[in-house]
């Protein structure tokens, strides 16, 4: 007998039978069971979710023999389900809208509309991948589904909703298939390969379900693929091998030496992978799985169990890496998938990716050690003098004002070495000065936009006091306040405290001076644009138009 491919052998024949999609199943079966029976379903969802194979059940249910009406459980022995199961029932007309997009081959199909069924209870269309018809093939079907004759049942499959007229939606009862979580996809593999006596490791099964991403079809094809480069047995070794992914240690290893800024390692941790020949798509897409997991371990650290050498590690990592970190490295990943497709070579996209992960990385120490070789003056050339505070001696107001606590830091003023700065002599009496010192720190990601949204009130030497525009209290984050008292404890000394106070009315912080420049700028070089030669030349001759939006610097 010859072999048949598992996605077709364990095709679902009944309702009881399919994964997942328990939210369309109830509401067909309660339909069925209360005859309330619509004229029309739509069935939309991604590929291999089971899109046909529920309007092929559905159409059992309407038309077996072994109930005197519509039944939700269809027996699957009459002669009505055994022909739907095989494609030969007279009364089931499956279409493939994809080869039959022109309006005379619908009409021709719709022409036996009015015509009762030969052998069953109803006469079902069932029309796969609707969205491919033209516009004047939906007209043709919009005239039917508008009154159509009570023995007739439309099934309408489609993995584009968006591109059918919004005149035959209104006409269908829509039912969207989700994809399959992997959990849901690794258990029924399991299933079906304890059915058919193949040896499987569970390891093996999480892979193929983590690369079919979803479908259930996908996931039984790369089975049957399994099976073969396995020689009749899935193991991790063969699945990783076929699919071109890795071990989550090696994973684990990449982001442990991104963690630690240590370029030298992540390069070498790259070329172990790329002995194993993989997917470096793969290794990518494994890599921000990765990132996820730590990312939700941050805000819910019980998710990660305390077994498990992988748990462990995770766990671990979760604590080293700040949330900043972790989404700063997920954007870079995300956006650097598209290099992968572009670059002439996998790995080489692959290996800028992580050094850009790590060119944006901000790294407090590499520039406390930069900033510690220059000499004091160097250091305070660019800030601009002003009186000292004993001169004018601004005075802090009391703590019960400002209703805030102290942003405290788990580093200890006695840990932190003396920076070559003797700190008082940094001037910070006025907004003005405060702007200069974040413009000098230079501070990066979640840390830097707190502060630039900062306003200053008061500095007595020991206690700093800001305003946090209230238009960004988003911005308000325990781990991104911390590290700016850190940060400003290096230069204005180790035992400074800050509060910060959220606040509708601000003067001007650094970030909004910062847009008011580039609009500035921005202005200047429309400016400067329009009243260009060539331009005025190209206006007067061609009446060419100027879109001012879009007048941008050379090199923007």
């Amino acid at each position: 007998m010859s072999y048949q491919a598992l996605a077709r052998k364990w095709r679902p024949r009944k309702f009881a039978d399919l994964v997942g999609q328990t939210h369309v199943v109830t509401a067909l079966s309660n339909a069925l069971i209360r005859n309330q029976l619509h004229h029309a379903y739509l069935f939309t969802g991604t590929r291999g979710v089971g899109k046909t194979t529920l309007a092929r059940i559905l159409a059992k249910c309407l038309n077996c023999e072994q109930s005197v009406a519509p039944t939700a459980n269809p027996c699957g022995t009459c002669s009505a389900c055994k022909e739907i199961d095989t494609g030969r029932f007279v009364d089931l007309l499956e279409v493939d809208a994809a080869s039959r997009t022109k309006v005379d081959q619908t009409r021709e199909l719709l022409d036996n509309v009015p015509y009762a069924p030969v052998h069953g209870r109803y006469k079902v269309y069932l029309i796969d991948e609707v969205h491919m018809f033209s516009s004047s093939s939906f007209n043709a079907l919009l005239k039917t589904l508008e009154e159509p004759p009570p023995h007739v049942k439309f099934l309408l499959a489609t993995t584009d909703p968006q591109k059918i007229p919004i005149t035959v939606l209104s006409r269908c009862l829509q039912f969207n298939l989700k994809l399959l979580s992997f959990e849901q996809i690794k258990e029924q593999l399991e299933k079906i390969l304890q059915a058919e006596h193949i040896g499987h490791e569970t390891d093996a099964l999480w892979h193929l379900a983590q690369a079919a991403d979803g479908s259930m079809r996908d996931a039984l094809s790369l089975t049957d693929q399994a099976i073969a480069f396995g020689n009749n047995q899935v193991t991790e070794a063969g699945v990783r091998s076929m699919l071109g992914t890795l071990t989550s240690g090696m994973v684990l290893d990449l982001v442990e030496t991104l963690a630690n800024s240590q370029a030298a390692q992540v390069l070498q941790v790259v070329s172990r992978m790329a002995e194993h020949m993989p997917d470096f798509a793969k290794v990518l897409a494994d890599l921000l799985r990765l990132l996820h997991d730590l990312a939700i371990a941050q805000v819910v650290p019980e998710v990660l169990q305390p077994d498990g050498a992988d748990n462990l590690r995770k766990s671990n990592l979760a604590r080293l890496l700040t949330p900043e970190d972790i989404q700063l490295f997920y954007q870079i990943g995300i956006l650097g998938q598209r290099d992968l497709e572009l670059a002439p070579d996998s790995r080489m996209a692959f290996e800028m990716v992580l050094l850009r992960m790590l060119a944006f990385h901000p790294n407090d120490q590499a520039f406390l050690q930069s900033t510690n070789h220059r000499q004091p003056q160097q250091q305070l050339a660019t800030l601009p003098q002003a009186p000292s505070l004993q001169q004018q001696p601004i005075t802090a107001p009391p703590a019960a004002k400002l209703q805030q606590q102290p942003v405290t830091s788990n580093v200890s003023p006695e840990s932190i070495a003396s920076p070559t700065i003797p700190p008082t002599t940094i001037q910070l009496a006025n907004n003005e000065d405060w702007h200069n010192l974040i413009r000098y720190l230079k501070l990066t990601g979640l840390t830097g936009q707190l502060a630039s949204n900062c306003e200053f009130k008061s500095w007595d030497g020991h206690t700093l006091n800001l305003y946090l525009d209230a238009a960004a209290a988003s911005l308000k984050v325990a781990t991104a306040e911390e590290k700016m008292l850190n940060t400003l404890r290096q230069h204005l000394g180790p035992t400074m405290q800050m509060y910060l106070k959220v606040n509708r009315t601000i003067a001007e912080t650094p970030a909004q001076r910062n847009v008011q420049e580039q609009q500035q700028r921005q202005q200047e070089y429309q400016h400067n644009f329009m009243n260009d030669p060539f331009v005025r030349m190209l206006q007067d001759t061609f009446q060419a138009e100027v879109i001012p939006n879009s007048i941008q610097p050379r090199g923007a």
